[in-house]
């Protein structure tokens, strides 16, 4: 399983449960009642933005987050756009020991961004220039692809090393056994049947 059993152990982890479940989850009753963005179909579907904008659910998502963060030994967490963008805010908004920094890999360079910091193109935010541990984060985990093409262009044109990819939610639909494959140590804070049942 990709949730570390001592985050079941935190009561932090049951309050988020229910608020995913309230807030990002829909199950249309039949496989085929939702299009990914994969191209996949399912018939659950999570949208974690609504988790992520929401007080108590970004903090707790936040919280959780770094108390991975911390164990693993992260200087920087960011991710993809767009789902990576708001979760990498709350990472950094709510770690108040280590004092992580956060980034950003845009899917496509738009040419600017790196001035100021040195990074390469289309990667933005604080300056990854000088390497350090990074751990890139996901919202919502399927088939491992976006995560796994970020960790490529952080390890390609920087000197930082990806120590793992963290996921709000792994959907356990092929991300975790991808990450296997590539070699690249996964987590997330939570799978599908923990919300669906």
């Amino acid at each position: 399983m990709s949730v570390p059993p001592t985050l079941r152990e935190d009561p932090r982890w049951t309050r988020l449960v229910e608020m995913v479940r309230d807030l990002a989850f829909l199950d249309g009753g039949s496989d085929d009642a939702f299009t990914l963005a994969s191209g996949r179909t399912s018939r659950w579907f999570f949208d974690m933005k609504p988790v992520m904008m929401n007080p108590e659910a970004g903090r707790l998502v936040g919280d959780l987050m770094n108390v991975r963060c911390d164990e693993i030994g992260a200087d920087f967490v960011g991710g993809l756009e767009l789902g990576a963008v708001p979760l990498a805010a709350l990472v950094i908004a709510t770690d108040f020991k280590s004092e992580r920094l956060g980034f950003m890999v845009r899917k496509q360079a738009k040419g600017r961004g790196g001035r100021k910091t040195n990074n390469p193109p289309g990667i933005e935010g604080t300056s990854i220039a000088d390497g350090g541990n990074v751990i890139i984060l996901e919202d919502v985990t399927t088939t491992g692809g976006s995560a796994i093409q970020a960790v490529k262009r952080i390890e390609e044109e920087t000197t930082c090393k990806v120590v793992a990819v963290i996921s709000i939610l792994d959907r356990q639909e092929g991300g975790k056994e991808a990450f296997q494959a590539a070699g690249i140590p996964f987590e997330s804070l939570l799978v599908r049947t923990d919300i669906s049942g």
